[in-house]
């Protein structure tokens, strides 16, 4: 390695935090089209399969005209993209929107935020990432404040084994983009050749839980509603995790999933601000937990 890549490998390092962090709030901003589309009557999983198609379908044809080598992909690559387009996204997604369904949002929000144990313990063992006292402080921290935000600490929603499993099936799953995504870095893949594919494995992974006719049938009684889809699939699924995966390309997955935590945080200011959401002080004391956690994780 010249010179010139290591300074360009340095300046990467440094910004991988921000790139992360800009990533989560993008993904914080994603029910502002979340309830767009579901107050039109799309389902939860129709609006999975709306923001995977969405995607391929922006990320593919742009890809093509930027630079059609990021589109090619060796065969013995794709089970990262299976790991990271089914077992991630479309598992995490089911678990999650099937856990809102029966418990409660707060409860299937905190456990989804468990994503940075799971990350953090598969790292330590694929990737042999090394824990020390700091990231250890930045974890539990940045869990207490999700626990804090979600409501659940003031006794939000009820409890069930059901909802325990999906609640821990989706933080898993959640995590898993960040370990798959990592094995597809490290065997030679581009950070947006990793998304494309993603998505597009995602694509067929929702296929049995959603009606393709049905959507489209929506979109041309409403055209309009292309307006919030399209802003879902580029600001908060293309963009976002183009954002993400080249940040974890220059940092360990354990960090990247810390800062991640950032997403709800931004979900419950953004609520405040447009739809006059009340934030309470033990909201505040939880968004100030995965502040401090975020800084210190960066710093680190």
């Amino acid at each position: 390695m010249d010179v010139t890549e290591g300074v360009k490998n340095n300046k990467m390092q440094k910004a991988a935090p921000f790139l992360v962090a800009a990533a989560s709030v993008l993904w914080g901003m994603l029910f502002i089209f979340v309830r767009s589309l579901s107050e039109a009557g799309f389902s939860a999983m129709d609006i999975v399969g709306i923001r995977a198609w969405g995607s391929v379908l922006l990320l593919f044809p742009g890809l093509f005209v930027a630079d059609r080598a990021l589109l090619r992909v060796r065969f013995r690559n794709i089970w990262c993209f299976v790991g990271t387009g089914v077992f991630s996204i479309v598992f995490f997604s089911y678990c999650y929107f099937r856990n809102v369904e029966i418990s409660s949002a707060a409860f299937a929000s905190i456990l989804m935020y468990t994503s940075p144990v799971w990350v953090t313990l598969l790292s330590m063992i694929f990737f042999k990432e090394r824990m020390n006292g700091k990231k250890w402080m930045a974890l539990l921290m940045a869990l207490a404040g999700c626990v804090l935000v979600s409501g659940i600490a003031e006794g939000a929603g009820a409890v069930s084994f059901y909802g325990l499993l999906l609640g821990i099936g989706s933080g898993i799953g959640y995590g898993l983009y960040s370990i798959f995504g990592r094995f597809a870095l490290e065997r030679g893949c581009h950070p947006m050749t990793v998304v494309a594919y993603t998505f597009l494995f995602a694509c067929v992974g929702v296929l049995p839980f959603i009606s393709v006719s049905s959507i489209m049938n929506r979109f041309a009684a409403s055209p309009v509603l292309l307006l919030p889809a399209l802003a879902m699939a580029f600001f908060t699924t293309a963009l976002s995790f183009s954002l993400y995966t080249l940040g974890l390309r220059h940092m360990e997955p354990g960090r990247a999933a810390v800062l991640a935590t950032l997403e709800p945080i931004i979900t419950a200011l953004m609520g405040s601000v447009l739809y006059n959401e009340t934030l309470t002080a033990v909201t505040v004391l939880g968004i100030g937990l995965v502040l401090a956690a975020s800084v210190l994780i960066a710093r680190s």
